[in-house]
């Protein structure tokens, strides 16, 4: 799935990466736990999170998601946008809570990494 499907399906807010929204996505998952995410072969999936720290741009970056969502329309503050800018990672927010925003995607096709996260 292409991100900029992703964002289709949150009706989510682009706030960094437009001009990496043709990337392909091949899972995603939701947590507020970064070491579930480190825990998993997340590499190009989503990572869905309510969790608003530097942390899960450091740890998407570690893990090479291929987009990081905000849900609960939280978003990320002017310090931690320097962050990913300098990651190149992708960042959405939606207004959806992590239960919602993973039930549309997965009702849309894209489903988990091998059932973890």
């Amino acid at each position: 799935m292409k991100i900029f499907e992703v964002r289709d399906i949150l009706e989510a807010t682009v706030l960094a990466g437009e001009d990496q929204l043709h990337k392909t996505v091949v899972a995603a998952g939701g947590a507020d736990l970064m070491s579930d995410i480190l825990a998993a072969t997340a590499k190009d999936a989503v990572l869905l999170t309510g969790l608003n720290t530097e942390h899960v741009f450091r740890t998407g970056k570690i893990a090479e998601v291929g987009a990081i969502v905000f849900v609960r329309g939280k978003k990320p503050d002017e310090k931690m946008m320097k962050t990913t800018g300098a990651y190149g990672i992708p960042v959405l927010s939606t207004r959806f809570s992590l239960f919602v925003a993973s039930g549309r995607l997965y009702m849309n096709g894209l489903r988990g990494l091998n059932g973890s996260w």
